[in-house]
């Protein structure tokens, strides 16, 4: 789940279109879906223009809580707009904040509180009576690396699938054995992966189920999201092919023991449903997620999941992205005027413009916001 932080962050069209202009593939499209102005189409366009021929990318436009989708593939020297928005592609670390509203859901149910240290919930002993609480998990101030030590041997087998390896033993040996603090705790917000990962772990030993099983019951099922799942084989039907840095298809990515930090795959209509929910002042598992637990002047304030970017327009946008061998992903929020930008594609996130992504949904961001 590589990812950036940073602002400003992070296909070939040599066809008989205008410049900013893509081609429209019309048996496919209604007026929900063809629904971006000239202007956004530009964006897309300038953003999207020299991708990988086979690229694939999936909107949805939340605009005053309505929802509308927009789709483009990159074909034969061309982007043609199509409809894609129940193609499920990996979302990579956009699912920390889906882990992070099984934090909240635990919170509330009154099974644990959020400066409780995860040390009482578990079996086994971290190495060196370390002491981690599970908000410092859920806003990367726990201290730990970014990666465990040991995922490098574990990526080395299969590196077109580095996590596949990376099982549970694997995790619990760090954990006990070769742990450590990269930093004092809370003195800054250092993204992390393993803090993640961890938090998905324990929380799945205090319900003595797995992960899947937590999303299904606590998420999924609640807000219809019928085609979002860790389990690739339940969507392989609508699955859209990961493509690496060469614009070849490439493997999907197993996330075994890490799989809170990164394993759920999904489409841009489900997860408009999510984006919904949030709009809701009533609900109160989604708003405790959205709450602000670090402030860093240097960069985004870290919620439990979510990051917040201060716009131009002055609102605060509530964001996360995601990036695997064969994807990338944003997503960005506006609670306040229930707006919002949702982006999958299969641009592989090592691909050296793959923050286009973040900057594309940014700056479709900023259309909506102004008037």
């Amino acid at each position: 789940m590589k990812k950036k932080f940073i602002l400003p962050l992070i296909m070939l069209l040599c066809c008989n279109l205008g410049y900013g202009q893509v081609s429209q593939s019309g048996k496919h499209m209604s007026a929900k879906e063809n629904v971006l102005t000239a202007r956004q189409k530009k964006l897309v366009y300038d953003n999207l223009k020299d991708f990988h021929d086979q690229t694939r990318v999936s909107f949805a436009v939340i605009k005053n809580g309505e929802v509308s989708f927009y789709g483009i593939k990159h074909e034969n020297n061309a982007l043609t707009e199509i409809h894609n928005a129940e193609s499920v592609f990996e979302i990579g670390s956009i699912t920390k904040v889906f882990t992070s509203t099984l934090l909240a859901n635990f919170v509330l149910d009154g099974k644990l509180k959020l400066d409780d240290k995860i040390n009482d919930y578990l079996k086994i002993r971290l190495k060196d009576g370390i002491q981690i609480s599970f908000k410092q998990l859920a806003n990367h101030t726990s201290g730990l690396a970014r990666m465990p030590s040991n995922f490098n041997f574990a990526a080395a087998l299969s590196p077109d699938n580095p996590y596949k390896s990376f099982d549970e033993k694997m995790l619990e040996w760090y954990l006990t054995q070769a742990l450590k603090l990269e930093y004092p705790q809370e003195s800054k917000s250092e993204y992390s992966n393993l803090g993640v990962a961890l938090l998905s772990y324990t929380l799945c030993k205090i319900a003595d189920t797995d992960f899947q099983t937590l999303l299904k019951s606590h998420i999924f099922s609640k807000y219809k999201m019928a085609n979002t799942t860790t389990i690739r084989d339940e969507v392989a039907d609508k699955l859209v092919k990961g493509l690496n840095v060469e614009g070849n298809e490439t493997a999907n990515w197993d996330l075994n023991a890490m799989a809170g930090a990164g394993a759920i795959l999904s489409s841009v209509d489900d997860l408009s449903k999510f984006a919904l929910a949030q709009f809701d002042d009533a609900n109160k598992e989604l708003s405790l997620t959205r709450v602000r637990t670090f402030v860093d002047p240097g960069s985004m304030d870290v919620c439990l999941g979510w990051f917040i970017n201060k716009s131009k327009s002055s609102s605060e946008w509530y964001f996360h992205n995601g990036g695997t061998g064969g994807y990338r992903s944003a997503m960005a929020l506006d609670i306040n005027n229930k707006n919002g930008i949702i982006i999958l594609s299969n641009i592989s996130s090592f691909h050296q413009n793959s923050r286009k992504i973040d900057e594309l949904c940014f700056a479709l961001m900023e259309t909506i916001e102004t008037k």
